[in-house]
This record gives C-alpha cells, structure tokens and sequence, in this order.
C-alpha cells in the first residue's frame, strides 16, 4: 500500500525499526481507521477497541524489526490487533466477540478518504458476497468457529479458549460448519439449515 508520499508500507516499517516516529505516524494514518473498523465489528466495548488499536502501533513501534517482509503488512497488523483482543477477551468476562456477519457495516470500510484498503474490499467480500450468505446460514455456533479459526487464524485451542468450548468441538463444529458451506456454494438453488 502507498500513500502520498510514494512509500511502500514495507518502507514505512523499515523507518520505524530505525526510529522514525512521521513512518510510524504515516502508518497509523493508513491503518488505524480500517483497523478499528474491522475491530469494533468483533468487541462490545468501544473503549477497548481504541486501546487495542493504540497498542497495534505501540507493539509496532517497539517490534517493527519482527517483520520479516512476508506478506502484506496490513496482514502482520491485523494478527498484532486481533492477538491483543483475545487477551482482553480472556481477561474480561463482560465482553464479548461478535460473531454475527449481519451487524458489519460496509460504510465503516470505505469511510477513509483514500478508498477502501485490498482487505477491506476482501472482507467486503467475504461479509457480503455468495459466502456472506452461506455463512448466514450457519447455526451461530458454526459461525463463530469459521470466523475464529479461518478468518481470524485462530488455532482451534485459541478459538476454543475463546468461545468457551473445548478444542475437540471447535474442530467438529468447524469440519461440520466446511461441509454445509461446501453444499450451498455448490449448489446455491437449494436451502439448507
């Protein structure tokens, strides 16, 4: 991703494990809105967004030489934050991880003047395309799993730690959850519960 500037995100965090506060400044810049969009679609507490989203950029200021330049860096971003607000899910039992693809609001994504970012468009995707209604379809037991695990890149031991259940029935909701996902792609006409 680019900004006005003309540097890439990797350049940008190469600045920041130099030092460079205007890289990390930039950085958050470009991130922080969608990053805190995608977030307070999954947590209960506005407050607790906002600190997770500051302590992304605090853990990127501190361990900006961890990237290793696989990959995009919003991806690395995303694992930062969604890494911290599990730990605030384990530590807090009043909030709470939303599960529920109909409460996302696709506006939130394109408030940024810039445009939507590749992932916002991917999730878009994912949230509104022929999958969003399948995944609709899913009991919200079956939901949250293909949410925690395959969205989030969850371990099935984190996704069970988060929703309350043990790994074992992670793994069946989820195979069972890729079975009925599997027959509404292929064959759309057809209901399914």
């Amino acid at each position: 991703m680019e900004g006005t500037g003309g540097r890439s995100d990797a350049e940008l965090i190469g600045l920041v494990a130099d030092g460079d506060t205007g890289a990390l400044k930039e950085l958050y810049d470009r991130h922080a809105a969608w990053l805190h969009a995608r977030l307070v679609r999954r947590c209960n507490d506005a407050e607790v967004v906002l600190d997770v989203v500051q302590d992304t950029f605090v853990a990127l200021w501190k361990d900006s030489r961890q990237f290793r330049g696989e990959g995009e860096v919003a991806a690395w971003l995303w694992g930062i934050a969604f890494r911290r607000m599990v730990s605030r899910l384990r530590s807090r039992k009043d909030l709470i991880l939303l599960p529920d693809w109909e409460t996302t609001q696709p506006d939130a994504a394109r408030s940024s003047s810039t445009g939507p970012s590749a992932e916002d468009e991917v999730l878009l995707g994912v949230e509104y395309g022929d999958l969003a209604g399948a995944l609709r379809r899913l009991s919200p037991e079956f939901r949250a799993v293909v949410q925690a695990v395959v969205l989030d890149g969850l371990t099935t031991k984190e996704a069970g730690r988060l929703l309350g259940v043990r790994e074992n029935t992670v793994k069946t909701r989820l195979h069972r959850a890729k079975a009925q996902l599997r027959g509404a792609l292929t064959e759309p006409q057809e209901g399914w519960r």
